[in-house]
């Protein structure tokens, strides 16, 4: 496992560490604590040393947190826990911002997970709106003095919005979708990100599995699960299913792909891919078994991409997909 540093916060993260949306299981099915700990333990294991979970993940809210910190604690490792806070707020509108009602989420984060410091907070994508109150981001300076927090991150669906997160000095870290079908943030976002020292986590890297190359049109998926109830944003951004690549459009460029790699192993090739650009300082894969985190924890040891099949990514891309989605996130 090689490490990266996560902006101006300093801290050496392993390049690919591991998102929690779905670790206690499936999506749409009951969590299970005993399996999230041997996922947990398997990348942990692996030389994972980062971990992002968010008060939400879970059926019910705060079981990926209860989990991820219960771990946490039973291991003598370094690991960098990162949660989120602000996607409670019901309605999901910028008024619903205050600072008194973040603070409480970042409380009870702290309570579920028994630690006594969050490495890294950030926002759970809020409205547009909320990037524009600066006493929202004051807030956490606050909850740094009282040793709460350790740095405040961003988590965003729109590259306008991270753009505009990191005027804020205390913003470290923007965690964005990146992947090859969500090519665009590597364009002028990277750039600032780099002027302004910070952090990039990229999550969604496969796609909602799409990237994974195991799915076909007759696949199917439970009712709970995001990929069957979100395709077109019906509760969420519907750029967090899928990419918010039409379902069908994405098997055919995935397919494309298969056709011009065909000795590679996907999503492996989609890892490396993103890891290939050095602005990155972790990508954010999720796993619902520990056989899944093997598998990405092997693109650890996958070679390089080359200038070449970046070309022929991108062809892909620009041929299914750039008219679809780049201007839209």
């Amino acid at each position: 496992m090689k490490y990266r540093t996560l902006g101006k916060s300093g801290i050496q993260i392993s390049e690919i560490s591991l998102g929690t949306w779905q670790v206690g299981g499936k999506w749409g099915q009951a969590f299970d604590f005993s399996l999230a700990d041997r996922i947990l333990n398997e990348a942990v294991d692996g030389g994972v040393n980062f971990i992002d979970t968010a008060d939400v993940y879970g059926n019910n809210i705060g079981e990926s947190e209860t989990a991820v910190g219960r771990f946490v604690r039973s291991r003598k490792e370094k690991i960098y826990v990162a949660t989120k806070c602000g996607r409670q707020v019901s309605p999901h509108v910028n008024e619903g911002y205050q600072p008194q009602v973040l603070r409480k989420f970042v409380e009870d984060s702290l309570s579920r997970m028994g630690l006594e410091t969050i490495d890294l907070i950030q926002l759970h994508c809020p409205p547009t709106e909320v990037y524009y109150r600066p006493e929202i981001f004051e807030l956490f300076d606050r909850l740094k003095t009282e040793g709460k927090i350790q740095h405040l991150g961003i988590s965003v669906e729109k590259i306008e919005e991270a753009i505009k997160g990191m005027e804020y000095d205390n913003v470290c870290a923007v965690q964005i979708i990146f992947n090859m079908f969500r090519q665009r943030p590597n364009e002028l976002f990277f750039e600032l990100a780099h002027k302004h020292n910070v952090g990039i986590l990229a999550r969604v890297p496969l796609a909602s599995g799409l990237l994974t190359g195991k799915f076909s049109s007759s696949s199917t998926f439970e009712p709970g699960d995001h990929r069957n109830f979100n395709r077109n944003g019906e509760v969420f951004d519907k750029g967090e299913t899928f990419a918010g690549i039409d379902y069908e459009t994405g098997l055919k460029a995935v397919e494309a792909l298969k056709e011009a790699f065909p000795s590679a192993h996907l999503s492996q090739l989609a890892l490396r891919w993103i890891l290939s650009f050095p602005e990155i300082s972790a990508v954010i894969p999720g796993a619902s078994s520990p056989d899944q985190i093997m598998k990405n924890l092997a693109a650890a040891e996958a070679p390089d991409i080359s200038t070449e099949q970046k070309d022929i990514i991108s062809d892909i891309y620009n041929a299914y997909i750039k008219s679809l989605v780049h201007q839209r996130w």
